[in-house]
């Protein structure tokens, strides 16, 4: 079930060499405070890549301590637009120096594929960058006209110190898609990576002070959720957060603002996104979409179209076309150009699939392919189609965020929009069909932040992503991730000297 490819890196690539390992506070690389560390593992494998700084609440302490200084006496949100602007531009061109080796730190980190890396995921990063460099010097208010006898108008300004809490499936992209904007905006920021992949995150800051952005502008924090996450959460000196990654951490994370500062947050949480493909399909395209939609990135992605609905009248020949594809579809060492997934994050992450995939089984789904590991060592899942699925089996109603596929057949329109929206989670849809009215209807019917109609992960910097219900609130992407990092100030005068002043 899906073909494995596991030869050994050293065939396909330098493994390159771990140079910081480090917490980044005020533009030094340096211990965390306990000495304490942790190890950061490879998935390829299960082997120990290095030791990394474990920071805490005494670590963070200091790094709002810089961000702080940073935001209300240093130069970053007084620069201009256009300063600010130059700096990141050259930040972004840094990145795209050192595309081979950050590619390479994620996929060592992250078992994501290196191909996609070199290709994809770091050049995007450089363009994340360009993208809101660009909109830093066009950052405005409006002016405002009054119903009596004053002027006013409005000021954007940057929030203040941020906290941004990043997840570990794509530690490159999601990074920037919460720097690049506060960089923008004018804010300082303390950054903590998911502990299963801080490797790239700890290059990029050493590339900012390169790129010129100065110290404590941008700070980072190895460690852990319960510990610095929970730290830069609660902290009375950070003004926003923003958080991807569970529902169930998201909750946390809320509390723990609300019960300190009332910090400003942002959280883009879980989903469970469906799929729909309707009787006028073409069937190879919908089944390719379909594949597409849950094993990219081996099923670690938070809008991956995790249930499929099928209409009747397509469902045999798309079912079967899907497992022919499945069986097909190439697992193994993600240095290999030829493997289309790597392995799942970590052991944890890994025992939580297969742990799903048995509950399918004793729910009565039908395993129509996969539902086991693959090879002797390393993380790996075979892509594992179940067929009808109910909704209320766990596999249906819970984000395994793992190569697991829910499928069910539907017959009406009204079926397909119940069922899809059947979900406490609302971040993401598809739709397939030719039928424009068909299309229409099930886009404004469907609770989510995005929908694609006839493609899947269509993503671009302009278009703004995001949750309705459980998925969280906030946008990334586009100028609506921007406004996340400002405040909107209004100022008020009068016209003339008003008799009742």
């Amino acid at each position: 079930m899906g073909s494995h490819s596991n030869d050994g890196l050293e065939s396909f690539v330098k493994i390159p060499t771990i140079k910081f390992t480090k917490l980044f506070i005020n533009g030094e690389f340096v211990d965390s405070i306990s000495g304490k560390t942790f190890e950061t593992i490879d998935p390829r494998t299960g082997e120990v890549i290095a030791r990394i700084a474990e920071g805490d609440k005494e670590d963070v302490d200091l790094a709002v301590k810089a961000a702080r200084h940073a935001f209300d006496d240093g130069l970053w949100p007084r620069l201009s637009g256009a300063e600010r602007a130059k700096r990141m531009m050259k930040f972004a061109d840094l990145i795209d120096q050192n595309v081979e080796e950050l590619a390479a730190l994620d996929t060592i980190d992250a078992g994501k594929l290196f191909s996609k890396g070199k290709t994809v995921d770091i050049p995007h990063a450089a363009s994340v960058i360009r993208y809101y460099a660009g909109a830093a010097d066009k950052i405005h208010g409006e002016v405002l006209k009054m119903s009596n006898a004053f002027h006013a108008y409005t000021l954007r300004e940057p929030i203040g110190v941020v906290g941004l809490i990043i997840p570990w499936n794509y530690p490159t992209t999601l990074f920037f898609l919460k720097v690049g904007p506060a960089l923008a905006a004018g804010c300082t920021m303390i950054v903590k990576p998911a502990e299963q992949t801080p490797l790239s995150a700890l290059y990029y800051a050493h590339l900012a002070k390169l790129a010129g952005i100065p110290d404590g502008v941008l700070n980072i924090i190895t460690g852990f959720g319960a510990t610095a996450g929970a730290a830069i959460s609660s902290h009375m000196d950070i003004d926003a957060v923003n958080f991807t990654g569970s529902t169930e951490v998201g909750r946390i994370v809320m509390k723990a603002a609300a019960e300190s500062n009332l910090k400003v947050v942002s959280l883009e949480l879980e989903g469970k996104s469906p799929l729909i493909i309707f009787d006028d399909a073409d069937v190879d395209m919908a089944a390719q979409l379909a594949l597409i939609g849950i094993l990219h990135n081996k099923g670690e992605i938070c809008v991956a179209s995790s249930r499929l609905y099928v209409q009747e009248g397509i469902y045999e020949k798309l079912v079967e076309k899907l497992v022919e594809k499945a069986k097909a579809w190439v697992v193994g060492d993600p240095f290999d150009p030829k493997v289309q997934h790597g392995p799942q994050v970590d052991k944890q992450q890994f025992e939580k699939i297969l742990t799903y995939i048995e509950h399918g089984k004793k729910e009565g789904a039908t395993l129509l392919t996969g539902g086991k590991p693959l090879g002797e060592k390393g993380y790996y899942i075979e892509p594992t189609i179940f067929a009808e699925v109910k909704e209320d089996m766990l596999i249906a109603k819970d984000e395994i965020f793992g190569p697991v596929l829910a499928l069910a057949k539907f017959k009406t329109i009204d079926e397909a929009i119940k069922r899809a929206n059947s979900t406490r989670y609302g971040l993401a849809a598809g739709i397939v069909t030719k039928d424009l009215n068909v299309a229409n209807t099930v886009s404004r019917s469907i609770r989510a932040g995005t929908i694609w109609i006839n493609c899947y992960f269509a993503f671009d910097n302009d278009c703004p992503i995001g949750g309705y219900k459980m998925s969280g609130f906030g946008r990334d992407f586009g100028l609506e991730a921007l406004h996340k990092y400002l405040q909107v100030k209004s100022v008020v005068t009068p016209l003339y000297n008003s008799p009742w002043l």
